[in-house]
């Protein structure tokens, strides 16, 4: 908890990129209180800087492995980074397993290089509900790059094409069908493919069914192609094609204004979210009496559901 005389000193703190600062700061907005909107208001100045890339795939396909080669790359050439890792909620605690920090221990003493795990909590699509929040304060801390890794459950996982610049699927041989792992929406987000383990049998297979997928997709008539990286991320194989598929990717989408006309449509959902949560507490808090009274005559054939949600609305 942290009281009102020492919020601003908390979100000074963050946007100085202090590590302690930013992890308490996203606890904060990860169990949001009265507080979550002046943080979010403060925070609004020094945001709209970092490239937000969103990665995901079936489980296994070593995604963190992957990010953790990624972040280095990043380092390399002076970025400072943040790393969101959503891991399925504890049955015991309720928080995040944490298996992806620990498999991003390389970066845990680098003071530039901000993770954090954060449970899903039952919010379905492979992110948090929290996720938006949890990337303004990255954002705020001045990462260049902020990475976000999904839950890895499969074929639902798209919510994640909402908050990033940039969605990067991942695929590897070794798992039956590689497309049927992850085939119908979770492919049709993808802005960049990768194949991890790459020097398996099948991984040829796997780049020969996806370009067959991309070849199929609407999307890319006269458009952005998405392109297909190889790599073994266990030795760091392929990265720097990867960063450069990234960097092309970005450079197209801002020529474009595709990367703008994302970035509105993203202000625009949480904006709906956040204006939809506030009409459901409302309509609990304000409202629970007529809506029973509502619900009653339209259980009994005394109104239309649609005539009672005029009335609804009106009441509030």
């Amino acid at each position: 908890m942290v009281t009102d005389d020492g919020l601003p000193s908390l979100i000074a703190d963050v946007k100085q990129g202090r590590a302690r600062a930013v992890g308490r700061l996203i606890s904060l907005v990860e169990n949001p209180g009265a507080e979550l909107p002046t943080i979010m208001r403060e925070l609004a100045p020094s945001t709209g800087r970092a490239q937000v890339i969103g990665l995901t795939g079936p489980p296994g396909v070593g995604k963190s492995t992957t990010i953790a080669a990624l972040v280095a790359a990043l380092r390399d050439r002076g970025e400072r980074v943040g790393v969101l890792a959503v891991d399925p909620s504890s049955p015991f605690s309720g928080g995040a397993l944490l298996g992806d920090r620990v498999r991003m221990q390389q970066h845990a003493l680098d003071g530039e290089v901000f993770i954090r795990s954060m449970a899903t909590r039952g919010h379905l699509g492979g992110l948090a509900a929290a996720t938006a929040q949890a990337l303004r304060v990255f954002d705020a801390a001045d990462c260049e790059t902020v990475v976000v890794e999904t839950v890895g459950v499969g074929q639902s996982e798209v919510e994640v094409a909402g908050v990033a610049d940039c969605a990067v699927v991942m695929l590897a041989p070794g798992a039956g069908d590689g497309i049927q792992a992850a085939k119908a929406g979770i492919l049709e987000i993808g802005d960049v493919f990768v194949v991890n383990k790459s020097d398996r049998d099948g991984a040829h297979a796997v780049v020969r069914d996806l370009r067959t997928m991309i070849a199929l997709d609407p999307r890319t008539n006269g458009a952005w192609r998405p392109p297909i990286v190889s790599i073994v991320a266990t030795i760091g194989e392929g990265i720097p094609d990867l960063l450069a598929a990234l960097d092309r990717f970005r450079a197209d989408a801002e020529a474009t204004g595709g990367w703008s006309a994302r970035r509105l449509a993203r202000a625009r959902r949480e904006i709906e979210s956040l204006a939809l949560a506030r009409l459901r507490r409302e309509l609990t808090l304000d409202g629970g009496a007529e809506l029973d009274g509502l619900a009653v005559a339209v259980r009994d054939g005394e109104l239309d559901p649609f005539t009672a949600a005029d009335r609804l609305l009106a009441s509030l």
